[in-house]
């Protein structure tokens, strides 16, 4: 059993996350998301709306550095709701949020290391997040000089940089 009994549990999942490298891809979709038959399927969906996407979203985010995060150009007109949760959850990480058409979303599916399933029935609810790191153990060294697109992330993240 986990220590954290607030983390991940579902233990493919907890694979895919602790397995995610910088630049990797998870995708976290709706139900209905047409799944490439060679992609890394970790299907949660149990019924309709369990589990929902935001929940997934939450887990993930508690454990993953989001670097970027893909949705639908469709979404804050169309899903406004899931607009906002998506600004919320993601805006105090640093990750830079990008809309794209929703058939670029689609083929996501293709690039992403894993693609985790919900049962969620929400328009637009597939969402793809980049995987980045945390420069602050990366750039902690006496002789290592940051550069300026990690020194912008590290203050996104913690505020004045060392």
């Amino acid at each position: 059993m986990k220590r954290d009994p607030d983390s991940i549990l579902n233990a493919e999942l907890s694979h895919a996350v602790a397995s995610a490298g910088h630049t990797d891809r998870l995708m976290v979709v709706d139900a209905g998301f047409p799944i490439p038959a060679d992609a890394w399927r970790i299907d949660l969906a149990l019924t309709r709306g369990v589990p929902d996407v935001a929940t997934v979203l939450e887990a993930i985010h508690d454990e993953l550095i989001p670097e970027r995060v893909l949705y639908a150009d469709d979404v804050p007109e169309m899903n406004p709701d899931f607009d906002a949760f998506l600004r919320d959850l993601y805006d105090e990480s640093g990750a830079d949020l990008e809309t794209i058409p929703h058939e670029e979303v689609l083929d996501q599916g293709t690039e992403a290391k894993a693609v985790v399933r919900t049962g969620e029935f929400l328009p637009w609810g597939n969402v793809v997040i980049q995987c980045g790191t945390d420069p602050e153990p990366w750039f902690d060294g006496e002789n290592v000089t940051m550069p300026e697109a990690y020194r912008e992330r590290y203050e996104e993240m913690y505020g004045e940089p060392p």
